[in-house]
């Protein structure tokens, strides 16, 4: 049955939508500042292995976010980002009460399930109500959420593992989650396509999830392993073969869990490739940011997360300007300079940090730098790659864009633990110089991929037809 359409509030649904953003972006944060902690729980388990806490999380979102995407299409972006806000919820309380580490691996996975409906949801649900010429500005205000989740992240975590443990951090999402999830049914309209389409194979969802962990696996336990032992190699060989047979099927079936067609978009495609590299350098930088502050320097958790705060804070300032900017100039404008300066970020770590704490004159710069970067990069990546799509795309566009950002975040943790996994107080500037070197390698490839974006991106992107509002989907 239809009703009436009602009056929709862009930006109430901006709001709400970004208020869920938020608590995910949040909580992975935080679980960055936590992650030792919750080590330390758990001392007769390795580095590596409780590292899966955070690539398991990654690699299920991944790999969750284009059927959920797709599914938020056709049965209702309202009902889809309501669903993932009461399982991302729930899971958080599961993650809480686990009492062994393969429970909390098992319990974040059901969690990047909810977070894998919520995301693309969200911000289809933002394209949906916004008229084009300020979708640009929308998109960058809901990636600033990203940036104030990094902003405040550390500080909140801190405070909250120094206060009550790492349990905290996950209990915290349960007032925010419920409190979207009552505000989403009362003020937001339901938007779905104007023409079904089938479901995405599922054999090419497991593929894909089977591929990302086996290489993650591989990178993760190289230290353990040994970069030439037989399951090193073995594990890095299969998951390729696995991804390839994924290609392969998600070319030839009618209904892929990828649909590798969008990538014959120029904006899309380019977008999607600066997305993966940028995101590697940003969740290696912060995760070893963490790792560096607390371990070498010796801060305790709460000084790490003020120490941490700059960089964030300049994203949130500066990410909804450069956003208007980007809707007159073009993403490309930005998102070319953006990664050259990130790049430069990493240089500044690698020229000044050393193990006596100097932070003012040594880790501030750098800090400062990334944040300038990021805030030219991260929230123009989202726009310039689903700008063209048409309506009935958005969900399954975002989904894609927000999937290679998790692939991307999932090697940066795994390549981070590689580098970082065996450190000692002989080799551990070492160490982290070659964290920082791999921020320049990722800024500068962003670069290049931006640069074959066209010169001028205005947004082309057309208000969905019709917009459902009210329906039972």
């Amino acid at each position: 049955m239809t009703t009436e359409p009602a009056t929709v509030k862009p930006y109430a649904v901006l709001g709400i939508a970004s208020m869920a953003a938020f608590m995910v972006f949040l909580d992975t944060q935080v679980l960055f500042v936590a992650f030792e902690d919750i080590r330390g729980d758990f001392p007769g388990v390795s580095f590596a292995t409780m590292s899966w806490a955070l690539s398991a999380y990654t690699i299920v979102l991944a790999a969750a976010l284009v059927p959920a995407g797709r599914m938020a299409d056709r049965f209702g972006r309202l009902r889809v980002f309501s669903i993932g806000l009461i399982a991302f919820t729930l899971a958080s309380a599961l993650c809480a009460v686990a009492d062994s580490p393969s429970l909390l691996i098992a319990f974040r996975a059901l969690q990047a399930l909810g977070a894998a409906a919520l995301v693309p949801a969200s911000l289809a649900l933002v394209l949906s109500v916004f008229p084009a010429p300020k979708i640009p500005a929308a998109v960058a205000i809901w990636g600033a959420i990203a940036a104030l989740a990094a902003a405040v992240g550390p500080t909140i975590g801190g405070l909250l593992v120094d206060s009550w443990g790492w349990r905290s951090v996950f209990l915290i999402n349960l007032p925010i989650g419920l409190v979207a999830v009552v505000l989403a049914l009362r003020h937001i309209p339901e938007s779905k396509e104007s023409v079904p389409a089938r479901f995405p194979d599922p054999l090419g969802i497991l593929l894909l999830a089977g591929a990302l962990s086996l290489l993650a696996l591989g990178i993760v336990q190289s230290d353990q392993w040994h970069w030439g032992s037989v399951r090193t190699i073995g594990a890095l060989a299969l998951g390729l073969v696995v991804l390839a047979l994924f290609v392969l099927r998600s070319l030839r079936h009618p209904h892929p869990a990828l649909d590798l067609s969008l990538f014959g978009a120029r904006s899309f495609r380019w977008a999607n490739i600066a997305t993966a590299a940028f995101t590697i350098g940003f969740t290696a930088m912060f995760f070893a940011q963490v790792l560096f502050l607390t371990q070498v320097w010796g801060y305790d958790i709460v000084t790490t997360g003020l120490a941490m705060m700059p960089g964030p804070v300049v994203v949130m300032v500066l990410a909804p300007y450069f956003g208007r900017l980007a809707g007159r100039v073009g993403q490309r404008t930005l998102l070319v300079p953006g990664g050259l300066i990130y790049a430069a970020s990493g240089v500044s770590f690698i020229a000044t940090v050393g193990t006596t704490p100097h932070w003012a004159s040594e880790m501030l710069p750098g800090a400062l730098l990334a944040g300038l970067g990021v805030s030219l990069v991260i929230p123009h990546l989202t726009s310039a790659a689903v700008q063209g799509l048409p309506a009935d795309q958005y969900g399954a566009g975002s989904a894609v864009n927000q999937a290679i950002r998790q692939l991307g975040a999932t090697f940066g943790v795994a390549l981070t633990v590689a580098l970082l996994g065996t450190v000692t107080p002989d080799n551990v500037l070492e160490s982290f110089h070659e964290v920082w070197w791999m921020l320049v390698i990722c800024g500068v490839l962003t670069s290049a991929a931006a640069q074959a974006l066209p010169k001028v991106e205005r947004v082309v992107v057309e208000l969905p037809d019709p917009i459902v509002v009210g329906e039972a989907a």
